[in-house]
Order: structure tokens, then C-alpha cells, then sequence
């Protein structure tokens, strides 16, 4: 499957999906071994971000403020597509829902408040509809990956 870069397209054709349970960022502590089911790790140089289920933190003993929903975009973005980040985050901005992105190599992936999560899927659905239903610029179709 080729990784689509046009930003109408990957808006009208995402498909938000809720992962089941609640996650949460934790900043690991320094020397001890990995362990557990760290779902995403980003290295600082401050030390390594993990994002792991919130009962794993629990059971592992690890401190945490924020509690997450995680929502995978179900479309396959390129990783030099332009511009969905920035669509995501303005409307999620506009509904007043926080929101932290990680990049996989085949999809984005939203960690929302937990209690934003509902509100948050139907923000995308409807973000997803609009780009659907607006006209696409004259002389480009749906699978336009090079114009930007």
C-alpha cells in the first residue's frame, strides 16, 4: 500500500479508531531496565519518555499526571505528507481538546484526555466528512500525491 501525501485525501479518508484502555506518559527511571508493555518511548536528553497502559504504571510502581486516551488515524500517511498534524491540532484546538501526536511509520497516533475521547472521535469524523464533501482543487483528483 502506497503512503498517501495529500492532505484533502488523508483527511477525507482517515479513520479514527479509540485503542482500548487508558495510557499514560512516563518519564522512566534512569538505570532501570525496561520492562513491562511500553507501547511508544521517545529519548530526551532529560531521560526516556515511555507511553505505556496506566495499569502497567500502576502495577510497576511509576508516577504519571496525564491519563490518555490513545486514537490511531487509520490511513496511511506519508511520512513527508504536509499539513495533517496541523489539521488535526486546529480542529482539536477549536473543540478545546488538548492533544500530544506520535508518528508511526504507517499511521498518527493521538493521545487525548481520557475524558476528551468521545468528543475527540466525532471532531475527526467530522473534519474527515468536510474534507470529503469540500471540492477538490480544479485539475486534481483524490490520489494527487504530489501537489501540495
Amino acid at each position: 500500500m502506497t503512503a498517501e501525501k495529500n492532505l484533502q485525501s488523508l483527511l477525507a479518508g482517515m479513520h479514527p479508531v479509540q485503542r482500548d484502555g487508558e495510557y499514560v506518559y512516563v518519564l522512566w527511571p534512569h538505570g532501570r531496565p525496561l520492562e513491562g508493555h511500553v507501547e511508544a518511548a521517545v529519548r530526551e536528553a532529560e531521560g526516556l519518555t515511555v507511553v505505556l497502559p496506566r495499569a502497567e504504571a500502576d502495577r510497576l510502581g511509576l508516577p504519571y499526571d496525564f491519563v490518555a486516551a490513545w486514537i490511531t488515524l487509520e490511513i496511511h500517511s506519508a511520512l513527508e505528507a504536509v499539513g495533517l498534524t496541523a489539521a488535526v491540532a486546529r480542529a482539536l484546538t477549536d473543540a478545546g481538546i488538548s492533544c500530544n501526536v506520535l508518528a508511526g511509520f504507517h499511521h498518527d497516533h493521538l493521545l487525548v484526555p481520557a475524558a476528551d475521547a468521545q468528543r475527540t472521535l466525532q471532531v475527526l469524523a467530522d473534519l474527515s466528512t468536510e474534507s470529503r464533501d469540500a471540492p477538490r482543487p480544479r485539475g486534481s483528483s483524490a490520489r494527487a500525491s504530489d501537489q501540495r
